[in-house]
């Protein structure tokens, strides 16, 4: 089960270097083993919209939202991001993705290499796919 980050599906949306790597991830992989976090979703959100990419962040929510879950943290889980920014020093987005990853069991996927210095670390999208 896999907790995807924020670069990955950015990657794809907005057609980056990486963005076939990103493409097989989620081509590879079934869907109902996905989670994104809340604070990606609105992350992604902002990003687009900052560019005028409306209807293809909205095409986003209709197709790939459907099938993968959405999770966050409740006011009280919130310490657990501080707590994992500074052990790891991480910033706020990383240290969230963390939290949530650690409070369900879930692997990281991503492209940002400050996840290698957790205990839980990181995967990118090619080690998924086989």
């Amino acid at each position: 089960m896999y907790l995807i980050d924020t670069n990955i599906l950015l990657e794809l949306l907005l057609d980056q270097e990486r963005a076939d790597e990103a493409e097989r991830f989620l081509l590879g992989n079934s869907l109902k083993n996905f989670y994104i976090t809340e604070f990606s979703l609105y992350s992604m959100g902002i990003i687009m919209f900052h560019r005028g990419l409306y209807n293809p962040f909205l095409g986003f929510l209709d197709d790939l939202m459907k099938q993968v879950d959405i999770l966050d943290l409740s006011v009280q889980e919130m310490k657990d991001i501080g707590e994992a920014a500074q052990k790891f020093e991480l910033d706020f987005d990383d240290a969230y993705q963390y939290a949530v990853a650690e409070k369900h069991g879930l692997e990281i996927v991503s492209f940002d290499t400050d996840f290698d210095r957790t205990d839980r670390g990181r995967i990118t999208p090619d080690q998924t796919v086989g």
